[in-house]
């Protein structure tokens, strides 16, 4: 189990991560601080200071989209040479750079690298990386995990038809409503919907109301969600 620890406050992150290892996590993961930009040095002292005392191995979560900070290729480099440090998810989207972080860990096959957006996963993994953690996979594991066995495979009818259906559900759960929390929004109303659980969300978010919720319904239908269980 992996447990995100990000804070702008390095105490605070500490603090989360030692509570995380009190329940019974296998390994944390930590964003770069967000609010105020860092730069690389700074960033790269950051986790060798943090792991001193970090409790639990340690994923480096780079999603820039939110945190307005990437870590480098060569900070990704670096940090790999950290105790403690063992793998990353990059949420990125971005192949290129993907393509960069893997030439510079050549040397490293032990060092855990996955995707986040699960639209390039097969992608990812066909280039070389080690798998992802995707959204809708708490929907339809087996899909996800089908498809990260055809795409090792390199089966690309199959990587084809799967990649498919991922991308009919990115296209339609994860795009109802107009902010930024839309696919977090589709993804509690879908789960809520299948009797996974409830969609309550964490302030400021609020779930789904009726007609959104009716637009979710009709796409797991047009899906055949009961098929992908």
């Amino acid at each position: 189990m992996l447990v995100g620890i990000s804070d702008s406050a390095f105490t605070e992150s500490l603090n989360l991560a030692h509570k995380a290892a009190q329940f019974g996590a296998d390994a944390v993961v930590i964003t770069p601080p967000y609010y105020f930009s860092s730069g690389q040095p700074e960033l790269l002292e950051y986790l060798k200071r943090i792991m001193v005392q970090m409790p639990l191995p340690l994923f480096i979560y780079n999603m820039p989209v939110h945190t307005k900070v990437m870590f480098a290729p060569e900070t990704v480099r670096a940090a790999a040479e950290i105790p403690g440090i063992i793998g990353m998810k990059d949420s990125s989207a971005n192949l290129a750079y993907f393509n960069q972080v893997q030439y510079l860990l050549k040397h490293r096959p032990d060092f855990t690298f996955m995707v986040g957006p699960e639209e390039i996963t097969a992608e990812f993994v066909m280039m070389g990386g080690h798998g992802g953690v995707n959204g809708g996979a708490n929907m339809f594991p087996k899909l996800y995990v089908d498809l990260y066995n055809a795409a090792v495979a390199h089966d690309m009818t199959k990587v084809i038809a799967l990649r498919d259906k991922v991308l009919q559900i990115s296209t339609t759960i994860y795009n109802v409503g107009k902010f930024g929390s839309s696919y977090l929004k589709g993804l509690k109303c879908a789960l809520s919907v299948m009797g996974i659980c409830n969609d309550f969300m964490a302030e400021p978010f609020h779930r789904f109301n009726e007609p959104e919720r009716k637009i979710i319904q009709e796409a797991l239908e047009k899906l055949d969600y009961k098929s992908l269980l």
